[in-house]
Parts: structure tokens; sequence; C-alpha cells
């Protein structure tokens, strides 16, 4: 059966995360990447808070709502998280959440690393089928700003990023809007992604066609025999040999 659709998962699939970039804390015996310390920055402007403090608030509530949320399969949007840490610290301030949420996302952007094939890999695709994107992450104005940077969001028929839906893959249902936005059926559609269990999982959990993409896959052979699920249906290593594979289908 020809297909007609393909989906793509966001983060090292079309656009890698660098986070081993974002500056380093000393938590504990280990230095970690991580965007702490700017944040702290941001709050120390509006209160004298020192960062002990702030890093075992932050810590605190992402332990009793944001894992909850991620167990559940919900999204737990950058926003609502850094509103919850403002009222755990009683720092009343209706801009701070948000200034919190852009530093943080500029953070991450700023370890984006983008691969220019990708926009001729999509080009071509959408010759002969329709494009999604179909990504879990907790901020989609900054999901779509990197598709932007990355020169893809042009060749994208439809985005639809876990924040705006509430739902989180492997979940069915943020497949179910992703096929339903595209107006395609199941069967003749593709999911690409790098992770076995979000990706694969989740994608043959709702009758789509799993391609696993291993490029930022650390050890893909030991990765495939540690997990339990549906195996996919195919394996590329690079989002160009999706073009042989839509042309031999």
């Amino acid at each position: 059966m020809a297909t007609r659709a393909v989906l793509f998962d966001l983060f090292d699939t079309l656009v890698d995360l660098v986070l081993e970039g974002l500056p380093p804390i000393q938590m504990g015996q280990r230095r970690l990447p991580s965007t702490y310390q700017t944040l702290h920055e941001v709050i120390v402007q509006r209160s004298a808070l020192d960062f002990e403090r702030f890093a075992r608030e932050l810590g605190s509530v992402d332990r009793e709502g944001r894992q909850r949320a991620l167990a559940e399969g919900r999204e737990y949007p950058t926003l609502e998280r850094f509103q919850t840490l403002l009222e755990r610290l009683a720092l009343k301030d209706d801009g701070l959440a948000e200034q919190l949420t852009q530093t943080h996302m500029g953070l991450l952007r700023s370890t984006a690393r983008f691969h220019p094939h990708h926009a001729e890999v999509l080009r071509e695709l959408r010759r002969t089928v329709r494009i999604g994107v179909c990504s879990n992450f907790s901020h989609a104005p900054t999901a779509r700003a990197l598709l932007e940077e990355a020169g893809l969001l042009s060749y994208i028929d439809e985005v639809v990023i876990s924040e705006e839906v509430g739902i989180r893959k492997p979940r069915r249902e943020i497949f179910e809007a992703a096929l339903e936005r595209l107006d395609v059926p199941r069967e003749q559609t593709l999911h690409v992604g790098d992770d076995l269990k979000t990706d694969v999982q989740g994608a043959a959990g709702a009758g789509i066609t799993p391609v696993w993409l291993t490029r930022r896959v650390r050890k893909p052979d030991e990765a495939l025999r540690a997990y339990t699920g549906p195996s996919p249906a195919h394996v590329i290593s690079d989002l160009n040999q999706l073009l042989g594979l839509i042309s031999s289908a």
C-alpha cells in the first residue's frame, strides 16, 4: 500500500538538542549541564533567594508535578512549571513565569544543531506525501521557532506538539490528532523517530508504521535488545534513507 504521509518526531530526529552545551552547575559530586544557574539569576533580580533553596524548590516541583504528569502521559507545560515554582516561593509577579520560560527556552534553543540536508529530504518527500510533526515538547512556540530556524517549517503541513494537545507520546491520542489534521489513513502513514518507546511503540499502538532513526542513539543494538515493545518496521541511520523507503513502497 502506497505511503501517503510521513510523521516526524522533532528532537534528535529533525533537529538535535545537544544539552551538553548548557552551562554546567555543581550538583553534589557531579557537574551537570543545566539551566538552573541562569534561571536563578533571573529570580534574584526580584528576590534575595539563595541558589540552594531555588534548586531545592524547583526540584520538588519537578518531582511532584512534572514527573507525575509525564508518568500519566500528560504534558507539563514549562509555563505551568514556573508558575507553580513562583507559588511555592510566594513570589507574585505576573511576568516572571513568562520571563523564566523564555530564558529556559532560549538556553535550550542555543544548543540546537541543524542538518542542512533535512530540508532537501522534506522537500523531496513533499512531492508525493503529506508531512507532519508529532512531538513531545513543553513549549510549542519554541518547537515551531526551531523548525523555522532549521528551514523546515515551509515543507511541513501540520505540527502537533504535546503542549498544545495536553497528551504525550506514546499515548495514542497525540498520534490520532496528527492523523486527523493530515486527513490520511493510519495504514498509509509512517512515523519516524529516535525513541523506541515513545516513537516506535507509540506509532505501532496507533496503527502507524514505525521507522526507527538511530543517528543519535548510543549503541542501537543494545537498545533494541533491551526493548520489549513492537519492533520497528524499518531502521534507518539518516533521514535521507526515507526517500528510498517511500519510492520502493
